[in-house]
């Protein structure tokens, strides 16, 4: 019984290599020859196509990299820097985001307490300004710039908004020798009505920066707690505090 076992188990592989032979060598030898060229095995072997397993996702990782650079270059030319001197004496510096091409500034109510001296970097420029309102509450101050014709972002829309949705901040940092941007990206771990929460790490100075999404569509506006987690007040609330609802 073993004996007729092992010779099956013998042909079987004898038939397994011997097709294979067949279909790398010999059909394709076949195939050269002008007599077999009207045999459908020929033809069918003709119309064969090979796919070489495309590489997705490196393929997908580069496009949204290339999405993320174009998004960044954008959305640095809406975002402006915010310096507050207090009544105390404490500086207090962050960022803000261009809303109307007329000069309308979205930032933290934080950034601007009642009382201080402030200064707006908007495109290379410090133009005079109104504040024109505070809401406490969800810690958004609207300011009127003395200045025109300013790049604006659009809005994104969070009811298409999904967990895990790649996000990125755009902030400015003050130094001796100017303003500098800074970049840093992430993902939206949750999200309700008052606030964007993602899982993003930053310095405190980088406060009212916008939160953008991979299209450079604005998400929200940053606040950032003492551990350094971001989350923002989110889009659809900035518009209700402007007026646009």
């Amino acid at each position: 019984m073993i004996r007729s076992f092992l010779k099956i188990l013998l042909i079987f592989v004898l038939g397994v290599l011997g097709g294979l032979w067949a279909q790398i060598y010999l059909l394709p030898y076949l195939a050269g020859l002008d007599y077999f060229q009207d045999f459908q095995f020929v033809k069918m072997l003709k119309n064969r196509k090979m796919v070489v397993y495309p590489k997705t996702e490196n393929t997908i990782i580069v496009q949204e990299n290339v999405a993320l650079q174009s998004a960044v270059e954008r959305s640095e030319k809406v975002v402006i820097g915010v310096k507050t001197k207090t009544q105390k004496g404490e500086v207090l510096t962050g960022s803000g985001l261009i809303v109307t091409s007329d000069g309308l500034l979205i930032t933290l109510a934080d950034l601007v307490p009642r009382g201080s001296d402030f200064y707006f970097y908007v495109g290379g420029e410090w133009p005079a300004y109104q504040i024109l309102k505070r809401d406490l509450e969800n810690n958004l101050a609207l300011v009127k710039i003395e200045k025109g014709s300013l790049p604006t972002a659009g809005f994104a829309d969070l009811e298409k908004t999904k967990l895990g949705e790649r996000v990125f901040l755009v902030g400015t940092v003050f130094k001796e020798e100017g303003v500098e941007y800074i970049v840093n990206e992430g993902i939206i771990k949750s999200f309700q009505e008052s606030f964007v929460q993602t899982n993003i790490f930053e310095d405190a100075h980088i406060s009212g920066s916008p939160l953008f999404d991979i299209s450079g569509n604005v998400v929200g506006l940053n606040m950032i707690d003492e551990e350094g987690n971001v989350s923002a007040v989110p889009v659809n609330t900035i518009r209700e505090f402007m007026g646009l609802e």
